[in-house]
């Protein structure tokens, strides 16, 4: 029995055995890679645990991004500097399409707009909110394809209306040519069919500084109260807008941009009649190719005989008209009964108003009055 033993000595054969020292740096270096391996497994695991601890993204179709600032700063890094990079999480890899690949997702999120359109036209306002709630992100895919449309319009109708309150609020509120308002002065605007409310963004930040300059800005000159189907931003108000959450006569003005949309739109027409105060504004802007007539003299008629009168048609546009109504205050109704009563059409006119009624009744007015406006089918 060998009392000890010295390393590189073989005592079975009483030989020195012979030293490798390339071999024993590889032994060396592979423990180390060995060792390495390890500490990368150890890294991925980490990073596993703390992607699954991380909270799930929001059910409103917004999509948020990692929560970093809850990750301990500690477990972010990696404990051997020299293994890489100190930051554990993975990079992302953006991917380019190619022209082709850019062209047919083009098609497709474009067939999906024109989808997404159709449906919104050809259904009531009632059917339309409930799709919405059911699928949020249809409102957000349609207006992503309708901002892409009228960026290739000559002009945007919202800017129109725009420019139009701003050039009005030059003059006095309720005085000739300037902008209706209650009995306080105050400007309350229903914008129906808001989108994304832009129409209100503008006219907020031009009152803004508008009241800098006045001298009445001790009080709040103006209100935009704005509804659609889905609440885009804080601005918006949830509803189907044959029936907001406004009392009556409580507007100045009511504004239709492209959002005479849903079969039943002539029941936008009653709300926005209900809403107005005595000589409250209607502004309605539609794109031409809807009218049936192709001038729009139909459509008017049809508002006339819903309470309204005529104010101004303006067809300049080469996409879109617009429209001005106004509700008369009760001793005009009173003074334009009597003056039909006298020539013996104020019995004639009731009949119109009860005969659009039967004929709504018989044949949704989306089919006959504005026509759907549909995107032919690429």
């Amino acid at each position: 029995m060998a009392l000890f033993e010295v390393d590189g000595w073989d005592l079975k054969t009483n030989e020195v055995a012979y030293y490798d020292a390339r071999s024993a740096k590889d032994q060396v270096k592979k423990k180390e890679q060995k060792e390495k391996r390890k500490e990368q497994k150890k890294q991925q695991k980490q990073l596993k645990r703390l992607k699954d601890q991380r909270e799930p993204e929001p059910e409103s179709g917004s999509v948020s991004e990692p929560a970093q600032a809850d990750i301990p700063q500690k477990k972010r890094k990696t404990e051997n500097p020299s293994s890489g990079p100190s930051d554990v999480s993975e990079p992302k890899i953006e991917r380019k399409l190619t022209p082709l690949q850019q062209k047919m997702m083009a098609k497709l999120t474009g067939s999906r707009f024109r989808w997404i359109n159709e449906q919104l036209y050809t259904i009531s306002s009632e059917d339309a909110l409930k799709l919405i709630q059911e699928q949020p992100q249809l409102f957000d895919e349609y207006h992503d394809g309708f901002r892409s449309q009228v960026e290739s319009w000559p002009e945007n109708p919202v800017d129109v209306f725009v420019e139009q309150i701003r050039q009005r609020s030059k003059k006095p509120v309720n005085a000739p040519g300037g902008l209706p308002g209650l009995k306080n002065k105050q400007v309350v605007i229903a914008d129906m069919g808001c989108g994304e409310a832009q129409l209100a963004l503008d006219i907020n930040n031009f009152f803004a500084q508008f009241n800098k300059k006045s001298k009445a800005n001790h009080r709040k000159s103006h209100v935009v109260h704005s509804f659609d189907l889905k609440k885009a931003n804080d601005l918006i108000t949830v509803a189907d807008i044959k029936h907001v959450p406004l009392p009556d006569n409580s507007c100045t003005i009511v504004v239709f941009c492209l959002a005479l949309m849903g079969t039943n739109f002539l029941d936008f027409i009653k709300e926005a009649y209900r809403l107005l105060a005595p000589r409250g504004e209607l502004w309605i802007a539609e794109i031409k190719s809807r009218f049936a007539d192709g001038k729009g003299e139909e459509f008017v008629e049809a508002l006339k005989l819903l309470g309204f009168f005529h104010k101004k048609t303006d067809d300049q546009n080469k996409m879109f008209t617009r429209f001005e109504f106004f509700k008369p205050p009760l001793e005009i109704i009173e003074e334009r009964k009597a003056k039909l009563e006298r020539k013996h059409k104020f019995i004639e006119t009731e009949n119109e108003r009860e005969a659009l009624e039967n004929k709504r009744s018989k044949e949704s007015e989306g089919k006959w009055l504005l026509k759907p406006c549909i995107y032919k089918r690429r």
